[in-house]
């Protein structure tokens, strides 16, 4: 029994652990950190070789009908401080999205701040904010389990360049019109932000 007891503690305080370490981090990173792509570099596979469920279960979204846009993936919660971009990001869409695709992908990574079901969220979104971009199943940013798409996202040896992860929720990462991820951006970079709009041409 006290070996269970113990083992649970030493759980309870590992997570606990790596939960303050990833607050701590975020607290002091660079929340308008850009990432840009350099030329001539060679990734494995494409952003179109990837496809997630959509939030609401209906339909698999293959990325592959996105070829010739740029595309802009946001890692959402609904009880972060920078959930209010929700409603920066459907203004975005109403204006740019027969150009410029906005996917979200919710996820629980970043202190436990999107806890609900794709169902919970899904009414979250539309009734505060009124969200028509695609929204995504949701998934794992970073860890053990994180999704393969984000994997590809965020490993340099798989997308020809890029290593930045998610830092918190809200990161985005640009897909241009071939595929390849241009550009990453932290949580505190808007749809307004002027190296945003320089990134997607506008």
């Amino acid at each position: 029994m006290k070996k269970k007891v113990i083992l649970g503690v030493l759980t309870i305080v590992t997570l606990a652990g790596t939960m303050s370490f990833r607050i701590i981090k975020h607290l002091f990173s660079d929340k308008k950190m850009v990432s840009v792509k350099p030329s001539n570099v060679m990734a494995k596979g494409s952003f179109y070789d990837y496809s997630l469920k959509s939030l609401d279960g209906k339909e698999t979204i293959s990325f592959a009908k996105y070829k010739g846009k740029k595309v802009v993936i946001l890692n959402t919660a609904s009880e972060c401080g920078y959930t209010p971009q929700y409603a920066d990001w459907q203004k975005f869409h109403e204006k740019y999205g027969d150009k410029i695709v906005v996917l979200g992908c919710p996820a629980n990574n970043f202190g436990g701040q999107e806890p609900g079901s794709n169902k919970e969220i899904a009414t979250f979104c539309q009734k505060n904010y009124g969200v028509t971009f695609q929204m995504l199943e949701k998934i794992s940013v970073v860890g053990s389990d994180q999704h393969p798409l984000y994997k590809w996202l965020s490993k340099k040896d798989l997308n020809g360049w890029n290593d930045k992860e998610p830092t918190w929720n809200f990161c985005k990462y640009v897909v241009n019109e071939k595929g390849e991820v241009s550009h990453f951006f932290a949580s505190g970079v808007k749809p307004d932000s002027p190296e945003f709009l320089k990134a997607v041409g506008i």
